[in-house]
């Protein structure tokens, strides 16, 4: 096992700059309650109070998008009451309050937010705790109560901010009211689907959505055809270009909106149009999201008469973007399309470049979608039918 948790982080952070490793913004912080959130223990009869600086850390991660949950040894029936009283029961998600080892809650929160454990954050008092923890979960970057009030300083708890990132919380709680919805729906999941009066909007990104394009480049990773990182700089110049499409996807239905859940990169070129990538965010993979985007741009090209190739790269993670890719009948195989093109530099060494000649695509019947004419000049935004 390992030695004091904030040591362990700053050795971690320390290794990783040596490495020029670069670790991803933590997603979700999971708190301990007895002397971590609150002086004193809940079962001791305490007075109960938030620890100083707390409020300060729950409102400012909220504020940035980082989810917040709870790993603690305590009856529910008793503590949740108690955050209502303290007024920041709203701040948390997914709370696992209970008996069992403090690992097996926060490996759960991480499973059900569908979150890279090496994303996740545990804040505790005791030493032995965030040992357990450290020992179960080495990817989980675990905190000192002492801490907490300092975490807002920390990089790692600074991700870009965008309009989306301040509703990610709600949109997390509309998600887990959808969920509850299904759970109790009696029918197929097409019908569900349909149920949700699903809208899907694909529309040329403006300056204004670049923060949360970058910040789609950097947080996801099931459903990333490549993992490039695309900085502000890279995407502020591709707008620009005439040569190329910046595109993002969002959606809302009747619970609310999900934001800007997706981001494909366009490049026109003479006999083809190549997709340098296609991210979409994990709250919407349930949904085929992803697929529809992939479907969508395939009849455009179709429609434009091009062939469409596709930037791969196998990742630990991305496995579900290969199967979409391959189900949509891309391939590895060569084509003429490609014949005496320049070597590509814009890309790193293992990539794959995947083909398809594509054909007319039906439109979802589980949600109405609109996107703008990419094939002829006009550039308005049309149903998809």
């Amino acid at each position: 096992m390992t030695g004091m948790a904030g040591s362990d982080t700053a050795e971690t952070a320390k290794t990783a700059a040596t490495t020029g490793e670069t670790r991803p913004a933590v997603k979700c912080l999971v708190w301990d309650l007895d002397n971590t959130l609150w002086q004193g223990t809940l079962l001791e009869n305490d007075e109960l109070r938030l620890r100083p600086g707390v409020l300060k850390t729950l409102r400012a991660l909220d504020e940035r998008g980082i989810l917040q949950s709870v790993a603690s040894r305590n009856d529910h029936a008793d503590a949740w009451p108690r955050l209502e009283a303290l007024g920041v029961a709203e701040y948390f998600v997914l709370p696992h309050i209970g008996w069992g080892r403090k690992s097996d809650a926060v490996r759960t929160v991480a499973e059900q937010l569908n979150f890279a454990q090496n994303t996740i954050a545990f804040i505790d008092d005791q030493h032995t705790e965030r040992a357990e923890v450290a020992y179960h979960l080495p990817d989980v970057r675990c905190y000192d109560a002492a801490e907490a009030a300092g975490l807002p300083d920390l990089a790692d708890f600074a991700p870009t901010v965008t309009t989306d990132a301040r509703r990610r919380r709600s949109m997390y709680q509309e998600k887990f009211r959808r969920e509850a919805a299904q759970s109790e729906f009696n029918g197929p999941d097409e019908d569900f689907l349909r149920s949700l009066d699903m809208r899907m909007r694909i529309a040329r990104a403006d300056a204004d959505d670049l923060a949360r394009v970058e910040e789609l480049t950097l947080r996801t990773s099931q459903m990333n055809a490549t993992g490039v990182h695309y900085s502000d700089a890279d995407l502020r110049a591709l707008l620009t270009d005439p040569d190329h499409e910046v595109l993002v996807t969002t959606v809302e239905d009747r619970f609310g909106s999900h934001g800007a859940v997706g981001v494909a990169l366009l490049e026109r070129q003479p006999a083809s149009w190549r997709l340098k990538l296609l991210a979409t965010s994990c709250r919407v993979v349930n949904f085929g999201i992803g697929t529809h985007v992939l479907r969508w741009i395939a009849d455009q090209a179709t429609l434009a008469d091009v062939h469409l190739e596709a930037d791969f790269r196998r990742t630990e993670r991305n496995r579900i973007m290969e199967v979409a890719y391959r189900f949509a009948g891309f391939n590895s195989k060569p084509c003429a399309c490609q014949d005496g093109r320049a070597a590509d530099t814009d890309a790193p060494a293992d990539v794959q470049r995947l083909h398809l000649v594509p054909q007319r695509q039906a439109a979802p019947t589980t949600l109405t979608a609109t996107g703008p004419v990419l094939w002829s000049g006009d550039g308005a935004e049309k149903p998809w039918a």
